[in-house]
C-alpha cells in the first residue's frame, strides 16, 4: 500500500487554511484503499475525479461500523466498541494506530482547557468503566495519569467518596474537572448537592435507559442548580471518531482544526452545507486509517463559524444503506 502524501502526525498542527487540501488527500487515499468506502462511493455513482471540495465528498453512514470492518489499508489489531444491549449490534471502530487517538484527545483537550497537568480529573463513568474497548474510558484513563495529581481517578457508584474528594479539592482551590456520563452525574448531583467554585462539570452524554429521557437543557439546568454552577460543559464524541468537540456552555460545540461538522438535508443526501440545519456530517482527519467522512444519526444546527449544536436523533435513522451492499 502506498503511503499518505503527508505525515499523519502533522494533522494536529494543521492550520484552518490547509484543512481542505489535507481533506482531499485523505479522500483520495481512502477511496483507493478502503474497500467498504470505495464500494459505497461506487454505489452512489461517485467519480472521484469530479470531487473537488469537502462538501462533495461522499459520507459513509455511521451504521456501517456496526456491520462492516471499516478499515483503510493494512489490518488493525485493536478496536473501540460502542455501548449497547444484547439486542443491539454495537459499532466497532478498528484502530490501526492508537498513537493517533492519543494525539487527538490530548491536543484537543489542551486546546480548550490548557495544560493537563494543571488539572485534577475525576471520572464518573459507571457502566462505561465496567466494559472493555471503550474509547471514552481510555481517554479518561490517560488524561488522569497525565495530571499526576494524587486525587485524580475513576469512580463507579461510590458517590460518597467522590463527594469527600470534591470537598477537599474545593477547599484547596484546586482546578478540577468532573467528567461524567449523564446518568451518573444526575444521580450524584441529586444525592450530594453543593456549591462548586473551582470545578468544571462536563457531561459526555449517555442515559442508556437508566433514567427518564431528558433534554440537554433539562440535564444542564438540574446539574447547575444542584452543584451551584452557571454552566455545564459537554463533550461530543463517538466510538466511530478519534476526535472530540467541546461545549463550554449552552450546548454549543466547537471543533479542533482537524474536525469539521456540516449539515445534510434530511431529504437530500447530496444537499450538504457548511452551515444550516439537518443531519450532522463529520470530517475527522484523525480517522485516516478508518473513514474520515461520516454521516451521523444526529440532527442539529451548524453555524457559520463552524460551531454546532445537537438537537436529537433521527426518528428513522436508517439512512444506513448497508442492505444495499453485499461485500
Amino acid at each position: 500500500m502506498t503511503g499518505l502524501p503527508f505525515d499523519v502526525n502533522n494533522i494536529f498542527s494543521l492550520s484552518v487554511d490547509h484543512f481542505d487540501e489535507v481533506c482531499m488527500d485523505i479522500f483520495r487515499f481512502q477511496y483507493q484503499y478502503n474497500r467498504v468506502y470505495h464500494q459505497w462511493c461506487a454505489l452512489l455513482g461517485i467519480d472521484p475525479h469530479r470531487v473537488k471540495t469537502p462538501e462533495q465528498i461522499p459520507s459513509l453512514p455511521v451504521s456501517f461500523f456496526k456491520q462492516k470492518k471499516v478499515l483503510t489499508g493494512e489490518d488493525a489489531a485493536y478496536f473501540f466498541e460502542s455501548s449497547g444491549t444484547t439486542q443491539i449490534q454495537n459499532s466497532r471502530h478498528w484502530v490501526r494506530d492508537l498513537h493517533l487517538y492519543r494525539q487527538s484527545f490530548i491536543n484537543g483537550f489542551e486546546r480548550f482547557y490548557g495544560k493537563i497537568d494543571e488539572w485534577c480529573i475525576l471520572a464518573l463513568l459507571p457502566a462505561y468503566l465496567e466494559r472493555q474497548h471503550s474509547s471514552l474510558v481510555m481517554m479518561a484513563e490517560e488524561l488522569i495519569q497525565m495530571t499526576q495529581h494524587p486525587h485524580s481517578g475513576f469512580y463507579l457508584y461510590n458517590h460518597q467518596e467522590l463527594d469527600h474528594t470534591l470537598k477537599a479539592l474545593e477547599a484547596s482551590g484546586q482546578k478540577t474537572l468532573l467528567l461524567g456520563v449523564t446518568f451518573g452525574l444526575l444521580d450524584f448531583a441529586a444525592a450530594f448537592p453543593q456549591q462548586l467554585k473551582h470545578t468544571i462539570v462536563m457531561e459526555t452524554g449517555g442515559m442508556k435507559g437508566r433514567r427518564k429521557e431528558m433534554t440537554r437543557a433539562e440535564v444542564h439546568g438540574f446539574l447547575a442548580q444542584q452543584l451551584g454552577l452557571s454552566y455545564i460543559h459537554s463533550e461530543y464524541g463517538m466510538t466511530e471518531l478519534l476526535s472530540q468537540a467541546y461545549s463550554t456552555g449552552d450546548g454549543i460545540f466547537e471543533c479542533p482544526p482537524w474536525l469539521k461538522v456540516m449539515a445534510r438535508d434530511e431529504e437530500d443526501p447530496l444537499g450538504i452545507g457548511q452551515a444550516g440545519k439537518g443531519v450532522l456530517q463529520l470530517i475527522d482527519l484523525a480517522n485516516v486509517y478508518s473513514c474520515s467522512f461520516i454521516t451521523t444519526e444526529d440532527v442539529g444546527r451548524v453555524y457559520e463559524d463552524g460551531r454546532f449544536e445537537v438537537w436529537g436523533r433521527l426518528d428513522h435513522s436508517d439512512i444506513r444503506g448497508c442492505s444495499l451492499m453485499v461485500l
